[in-house]
């Protein structure tokens, strides 16, 4: 999640610049890589312009000198592979708060790589934070969708270990390695080429996820994460923070920042571009999503309550809008984006306007929808194939846009069917509280996260849309 960590580390330095020190963990070969990185990603950020003309680029340099510390490491090892025993040592005796924002957010992924960052990382990292002596919290950030496609209300609790959302499984996280394992050696065994390797371990993730309930790789292994900082944390204090979509920023450090293509902003991309044009979905459906810039400050909020607030249970926070009066619905994104793009078109690599002639058409059955494709797309496609090959290729590029219209429509149905067909509502009674918490302590403005001072159409239209075109497009 790297939006996540610069934000949350631009928060910091803005509005707490005497923290005594960060440890920022950068996935790099080496500290000189590390550095170039953190350079690179952070300090050339757009995202640092507000306190970088606020405090002035060599005081912010300065600053980051004394205080934010680049390590090279990866989650996926044992002590994050820093090999520096006197580094680590150090961070042990150092370190008293630990948020751990790492993550494969890729929903169709390797099942291999997701498990060793989303599972394997999520208990080095609880590992390493039972070394550290001084340590108050470890706080990490999931996602509400490790609920899955339920309707009602979900509530703020952690999982029982081997818990699933099929009535008819039990989930045992040492089996699912195995099951990597073997079709890894299968794999090899059969000369499979690393296309087919990549091909066949996201297939088995999709298999496994679905089997014990889970719509995708990502929210799979996010729960198996959960289950074991469960399961494993003995008294170390632990809070969860599940968001649900992260959007741009609403205000901090100024709105309509992202970095990375979210589940909502697939389809606005693809719809900009003239690749979309009829989505599979329920436009009366709730699209629950919370600006990334909420997502820090109840971070850095529940950073606050719980620095000296132990407690034997997982305490779980949903950062979330479905709950409010008026939530978001698909209908309202698409009828946005369709107004956005008929007042700013999109232009092509080749100056070419991209002119929009209707909001996305959406189809509510999976029957529809296919026929929908089949009727007007597959026939021509055909077709365009066999005068492609007769002519010597000469519309090469015309049945590869098609072609690739069309798989992208498909793709998306499939990856984001539980986003939009989403009837549940996230509970927030903990969040409630941890926002009355904030207030009553002078915080609230500082740190607000409540989605109900968000205009949607307003955030739409002016902040999150044309935040995509600038930092997406």
């Amino acid at each position: 999640m790297k939006c996540t960590y610069l934000v949350i580390m631009e928060k910091i330095l803005r509005v707490q610049p005497n923290v005594k020190k960060l440890y920022l963990l950068i996935r790099a070969p080496d500290n000189n890589s590390a550095d170039e990185r953190f350079t690179r990603e952070v300090m050339m950020s757009e995202l640092f312009n507000v306190i970088r003309e606020k405090m002035g680029s060599g005081n912010l340099n300065s600053l980051v000198e004394e205080k934010v510390f680049a390590i090279s490491g990866d989650i996926s090892y044992e002590n994050f592979g820093i090999r520096n025993s006197k580094l680590r040592e150090e961070m042990h005796k150092e370190i008293d708060v630990i948020i751990n924002s790492a993550a494969v957010t890729n929903f169709y992924e390797r099942y291999d790589i997701a498990m060793n960052v989303n599972v394997v990382g999520a208990i080095n990292v609880l590992k390493f934070a039972k070394s550290c002596t001084k340590l108050k919290m470890l706080l990490h950030v999931s996602t509400a969708y490790v609920c899955g496609k339920a309707i009602g209300i979900l509530p703020e609790k952690p999982f029982d270990m081997g818990e699933t959302l099929s009535e008819n499984t039990y989930l045992d996280i040492d089996v699912e390695r195995v099951v990597i394992a073997n079709k890894l050696k299968e794999l090899e065994t059969l000369n499979a080429t690393p296309k087919e390797v990549t091909i066949a371990m996201k297939e088995l993730g999709m298999q496994r996820a679905r089997l014990h309930g889970w719509p995708n790789i990502y929210s799979f292994t996010k729960a198996m994460g959960e289950m074991l900082l469960g399961h494993l944390k003995e008294n170390l204090h632990i809070v969860i923070i599940r968001p649900t979509i992260i959007t741009s920023t609403y205000k901090e450090p100024f709105p309509g920042w992202i970095e990375g293509v979210r589940t909502v902003d697939s389809f606005i991309v693809a719809y900009g571009k003239g690749v979309l044009k009829f989505y599979y979905g329920d436009p009366d459906s709730k699209l629950d999503v919370i600006p990334g810039d909420m997502v820090v400050n109840s971070i850095v909020a529940a950073v606050i309550a719980h620095e000296n607030q132990y407690s034997e249970d997982i305490v779980i926070y949903h950062i979330s809008s479905s709950s409010r009066d008026g939530p978001l619905k698909n209908s309202d994104i698409m009828s946005s984006t369709f107004h956005y793009f008929t007042k700013n078109p999109w232009a092509n690599k080749d100056g070419k306007i991209v002119k929009v002639e209707a909001p996305l058409r959406p189809f509510s059955s999976i029957d529809s929808f296919r026929k929908h494709i089949s009727t007007h797309y597959l026939p021509l496609l055909k077709m365009l194939k066999f005068v492609n090959i007769v002519s010597c290729h000469f519309f090469d590029k015309t049945y590869k846009n098609m072609e690739r219209k069309m798989n992208t429509a498909i793709r998306l149905s499939q990856l984001y069917e539980p986003y939009v067909f989403f009837y549940g509502s996230f509970d927030n009674v903990n969040t409630e509280k941890l926002r009355l918490r904030m207030m009553e302590i002078n915080m609230g403005e500082v740190l607000n996260f409540d989605p109900r001072c968000i205009k949607w159409e307003d955030y739409l239209m002016n902040t999150h849309i044309p935040g995509v075109v600038k930092y997406l497009f």
